[in-house]
């Protein structure tokens, strides 16, 4: 493999040099030198060739042995140095000290064609950060992140990358229930790859231990590389440094918002710091429309992070985040200002998105209050969100109000049954004010369909399906992972051959671990 390796960061920031994975307290350091566990059996079970060609791979490169035997952990690429990073962070809420790359082990990092990747093994053994665990990742688990992150990607949505999936040949103990019976479950090693790995945490890692020389350096070097625009080292710098961050976390979250994905674990040390989508663990998409649902089970009681929640918790951790570079800022007012600009321009935003989510392109005073009504009647009765949305298109200014008038839609409502009475007649209202609302767009119903399936779209990682390629992995068959690696590329495209994919939850998926709720064992 000729990649063109750049190793810079194990030169500007301070390093804990032990090379041992001993889990401890690491301090003034922003990562330790760490060596990937050698494996059992490595097999490499799939590849992103398209990732790869953007990283300088060719699609021989991907099936050598080499290859194989760097991306499960089991050799080391000559000339570079693999290292966890340190960060701490907020969990649910509250201060949990130091964490860190617990079983994440960056590789080095690939300059190509003027961009620059790092890529990251997750589940290649234990960390000076590890903790209790044991630094390792199973099969499950590692086929939810490797196909979410190329999902993600294809949606539109700031994101980390997968690049491989490998088969470790070893058994990893693991309580996926967290009910006290463990099973051992296949090893595996993703490689993510991302501009960059860092996260709110390292910074709130220095801040609270009062290490404010090394809060510096890892800020500069952000600054440096990922925001170059910027003038590191003044407060100036570090104001809009922190501003930039702001709006790229609100962007991000938007798109969640826009495609129904609820991330489930959005403590500060799961915010990339470039406002990319990061740690794919408890993740799912909203099959019935319910701002209060969470996919995580140790979320259940207090549902933090459930849909509805997401761009509060997004302002609460960059409160974090500000509090953490408070020391180089010294400032309240002005970081404050700025989480104020978060909340005026999520109301902005948001209305905007939601509006082209429903077609509705010219400004008008009662958009706001039709999108209530629609959000609130999504709520009535269990109804697909995705179906709903994509199936909107169809309506045109000349739809019929008569009894037909829910038939473009009817697919998206799991209980036909339910959607009659007050129901029927607050959708009939609706679609009664939608239509009208429609006569006042400028464009032709089909420009406007077009643009609206380009926004809303056809196909996504349902955890159900994400669970049916699990099981027949497990079993030794990865052509359901391949085949929604491929579907997922192309998320707004019809797909003719596909549509079983377009429909809602079955029935035996609603309560099935892996398909409704999942707990953070992985």
């Amino acid at each position: 493999m000729n990649l063109n390796i750049k190793d810079t960061f194990n030169t500007e920031l301070p390093a804990d040099p032990v090379h041992e994975n001993t889990r401890r307290q690491v301090m003034q350091a922003c990562f330790s030198f760490v060596t990937p566990k050698t494996t059992a059996k490595p097999s490499m079970i799939h590849a992103s060739n398209e990732l790869a060609q953007d990283l300088g791979l060719t699609e021989d490169d991907l099936k050598s042995e080499e290859f194989k035997s760097i991306f499960s952990g089991n050799s080391v690429l000559p000339g570079t140095n693999p290292y966890a990073m340190c960060y701490g962070g907020h969990q649910f809420g509250n201060w949990a000290g130091q964490l860190g790359d617990g079983r994440a082990i960056n590789l080095f990092e690939v300059n190509h064609n003027n961009k620059q990747w790092a890529l990251q093994l997750k589940g290649a053994g234990e960390t000076p950060y590890s903790r209790t665990a044991d630094g390792l990742a199973v099969l499950r688990s590692s086929i939810r992140e490797y196909l979410c992150s190329e999902a993600m990607y294809h949606l539109g949505v700031p994101t980390t990358r997968a690049l491989s999936l490998a088969l470790t040949g070893d058994q990893v103990l693991r309580d996926v229930l967290y009910n006290g019976n463990p099973e051992y479950e296949k090893g595996a090693v993703v490689c993510r790859v991302a501009p960059s790995f860092i996260r709110f945490g390292n910074f709130e890692i220095f801040s609270a231990r009062q290490d404010k020389k090394t809060l510096k350096t890892i800020t500069d070097y952000t600054i440096r590389h990922f925001f170059p625009h910027l003038k590191e080292g003044t407060k100036e710098g570090y104001l809009h440094f922190f501003r930039e961050v702001t709006n790229n976390t609100l962007d991000m979250i938007i798109h969640w918002q826009r495609v129904g994905f609820v991330h489930g674990v959005m403590n500060t040390d799961n915010m990339s710091i470039l406002g990319l989508t990061i740690d794919y663990g408890p993740y799912g998409w909203l099959e019935g429309y319910e701002e209060g649902w969470t996919p995580n089970t140790t979320d259940r009681q207090y549902k933090r992070y459930r849909y509805g929640n997401q761009i509060n918790i997004g302002l609460w951790n960059l409160y974090q985040l500000a509090n953490a570079l408070f020391p180089l800022i010294e400032d309240v007012k002005e970081l404050e200002d700025i989480l104020m600009e978060y909340r005026n321009n999520y109301s902005t935003k948001y209305l905007s998105m939601m509006k082209s989510k429903i077609g509705l392109f010219n400004s008008d005073e009662d958009d706001a209050e039709l999108l209530g009504r629609l959000e609130d009647n999504l709520q009535l009765t269990e109804t697909d969100m995705t179906i709903f949305f994509r199936n909107l298109s169809s309506i045109t200014k000349d739809s019929p109000t008569n009894e037909d008038f829910l038939a473009p839609v009817m697919h998206a409502f799991y209980t036909l049954e339910e959607v009659k009475g007050d129901i029927l007649e607050k959708w009939k209202q609706w679609f009664t004010d939608y239509k009208n609302r429609l006569q006042k767009e400028s464009i032709g119903d089909s420009q406007r369909a077009e643009k609206m399936n380009t926004l809303n779209p056809k196909y996504v990682l349902r955890n159900y399906m994400a669970q049916l390629a699990i099981d027949a992995a497990d079993k030794g068959d990865y052509s359901l992972l391949d085949e929604f690696f491929q579907l997922l590329k192309n998320p707004y495209h019809e797909q003719p051959s596909a549509e079983k994919w377009f429909a809602k939850r079955p029935e035996w998926a609603r309560h099935k671990v892996g398909c409704s709720m999942l707990s953070c064992s992985s």
